[in-house]
């Protein structure tokens, strides 16, 4: 077992894994974190997409040990403190782009990585963006959409 320390969501976390654990696992099994959602393992869908130091991460790519010192947001990490939704959020909900919702925790945190990078990004930068993430309901249209709103929310706050 190797013992891990990093930031979830800012709050420290120590404990210790097994090596081969993947960041994954680690969030949903170890942390109870299960917004983090698995859908394919093998890093094609990007439902399990969190940020670490900044960067959008699949996290059934990286190994927990991989993560050690690092700063992590989940989806559950997000919303504002005060409960409120974050912009992104907001906007999934508002344009409908979201159905059955397996997908939406690795397309918002990616969307919140995407807009930290490029605050007013145009159509195509979302849409390369989002490479990587599927969504098999919704279509992608209203995903863009919400992300480009939500962009323009934040651009104003």
């Amino acid at each position: 077992m190797d013992e891990v320390a990093m930031t979830v969501n800012g709050a420290s976390v120590r404990r210790h894994c097994p090596p081969s654990t993947l960041l994954s696992g680690f969030l949903r099994e170890t942390l109870q974190l299960t917004g983090t959602h698995v859908g394919c393992d093998t890093s094609q869908c990007g439902a399990c997409t969190v940020i670490v130091d900044g960067r959008s991460i699949k996290s059934c790519t990286m190994l927990a040990v991989e993560a050690d010192g690092a700063d992590i947001t989940t989806i559950e990490g997000v919303a504002r403190a005060d409960g409120s939704l974050h912009p992104v959020q907001e906007a999934f909900r508002a344009h409908h782009a979201l159905q059955c919702g397996f997908c939406t925790p690795g397309m918002v945190m990616a969307s919140v990585a995407l807009l930290a990078r490029v605050p007013d990004p145009s159509d195509a930068q979302v849409r390369h963006g989002l490479e990587g993430n599927l969504c098999r309901c919704t279509g992608y249209q209203n995903i863009v959409d919400a992300v480009l709103a939500s962009a323009k929310t934040m651009k104003g706050a």
